[in-house]
């Protein structure tokens, strides 16, 4: 299992318009083959901070998926961030 997890730091007036312009790829990723988890969200805390969190079945899933990011236009509201791939083998339900 993969796990793509991290923060993307945007202007605070303009995050509303970036979620926005998320929902697109959200519902791909969702509906995407060996997706498990997709989420784009606002954070809760900081006004400026969006939340990235994928689950997915395999590696070979995320790259069939994964294009090169966010447009270009999006990807210059992008101030800063710290998004990270993750290799996960044991899963312990919580809930």
């Amino acid at each position: 299992m993969i796990i793509v997890a991290g923060h993307l730091l945007v202007g605070p007036e303009e995050r509303s318009a970036y979620l926005g312009g998320c929902v697109d790829v959200v519902e791909q990723g969702r509906r995407a083959p060996g997706c498990l988890d997709f989420s784009i969200g606002a954070d809760l805390v900081d006004p400026g901070r969006i939340n990235i969190y994928e689950r997915w079945e395999s590696r070979e899933a995320v790259e069939a998926f994964r294009g090169e990011g966010p447009s270009g236009e999006q990807g210059t509201q992008i101030l800063a961030g710290n998004v990270a791939e993750y290799d996960a083998e044991n899963e312990r339900n919580l809930f």
